[in-house]
């Protein structure tokens, strides 16, 4: 028998589930989880396309970066990562994956990056032209 899943979209869909968690009699094996629904294809291209735009306006400290290393910066923000001294020298951000982020942190995140666009002046193209639904 597989365990009930219910979608969690909202902070206050988690508490709610908390809350009801709490309160139910689990029985003898039953388990249940908490998880954040995954993120779309939808939020997906979104985030390659506001990449694609900052990174092609936005000089970081005199470097031009990649649509991956700002997803490494804006993921990076997001997840209150931690850097550690490199190897070699330098600092390495410990890393996180965003294809195993929700929803909700997805949405975090582009919060962020339209601040940082709005700070350096960058205009996103438009959600048509990149295939993404408004």
């Amino acid at each position: 028998m597989s365990s009930p899943t219910f979608p969690i979209r909202t902070e206050i869909d988690r508490q709610r589930a908390i809350q009801i968690l709490q309160r139910v009699d689990l029985g003898a094996g039953m388990v249940w989880s908490l998880r954040e629904e995954a993120r779309t294809d939808a939020q997906n291209r979104r985030m390659w396309a506001m990449l694609r735009d900052i990174s092609r306006k936005v000089d970081w400290y005199g470097q031009k970066l990649d649509e991956t290393d700002w997803k490494h910066i804006f993921s990076a923000s997001v997840q209150k990562q931690r850097a550690v001294p490199g190897l070699d020298g330098g600092f390495v951000v410990l890393g996180v994956s965003t294809r195993k982020q929700s929803k909700k942190w997805f949405s975090d995140m582009f919060e962020v990056m339209e601040a940082f666009a709005a700070e350096h002046q960058v205009k996103f193209t438009t959600a048509d032209h990149w295939g993404i639904a408004a």
